[in-house]
């Protein structure tokens, strides 16, 4: 896939001694993404970051807490922007649209942990498996909430709320998959159109 193409594992850019544990979490990230997290050893993350041996444990207690923290910052990322984005307008089709403009914003800049997060959920263990469920349902349900807004005011026009926000989600959290920098789109001029996508695919009659 294009993300393991681009994102190759190694050394941490710009790293400062004091940012160890930011700069073990990209490097986890990055090996999560490009190798799986059931190939990616402790020692492995180490090395991306010039650390040997055991020493590692003295900044994170295992790789199981990385992937949590790497999903979890995820979703907590996506909730806030599609608060952030819904607060920013008034009727329900731009309110729509925005949201849907910050789906897909998060998912062409954050393509390592879109790749993370879709495919590594089993790797969870619990409790931390369920709250990301959680929060992935949380999500789920801003959208949801918002075209069944949208049908009882007549402003869409949409048999099924749920399938119509899955279709979006599924539609957004695509474009990690493909999107680079320097292609036909910006990222402003996909999220625009995608937005305009999503609003057809719930029948907006504005």
């Amino acid at each position: 896939m294009k993300v393991e193409r681009q994102h190759r594992p190694g050394g941490v850019p710009g790293a400062l001694p004091g940012d160890r544990a930011a700069a073990i979490r990209v490097a986890a990230l990055r090996l999560f993404a490009t190798q799986g997290y059931r190939a990616t050893t402790m020692a492995d993350i180490g090395a991306a970051v010039g650390i040997r041996g055991p020493s590692i444990y003295k900044h994170v207690s295992g790789k199981q807490v990385l992937l949590a923290e790497i999903m979890l910052g995820t979703m907590d990322a996506l909730i806030a922007a599609h608060a952030e984005a819904t607060a920013s307008a008034v009727s329900v089709g731009d309110q729509l649209r925005r949201a849907v403009e910050a789906h897909v914003r998060y998912h062409a800049r954050h393509q390592l942990e879109a790749f993370v997060g879709n495919r590594e959920i089993a790797s969870l263990d619990q409790p931390d498996r369920d709250r990301v469920l959680r929060r992935r349902s949380t999500y789920e349900r801003g959208f949801r909430k918002l075209i069944e807004r949208g049908v009882s005011e007549g402003a869409f026009d949409v048999r099924s709320a749920r399938l119509a926000s899955y279709s979006i989600l599924d539609m957004g959290m695509g474009v990690a998959n493909w999107f680079h920098d320097g292609g036909e789109f910006s990222v402003d001029q996909l999220a625009y159109q995608y937005g305009d996508l999503a609003l057809r695919v719930v029948g907006c009659q504005a």
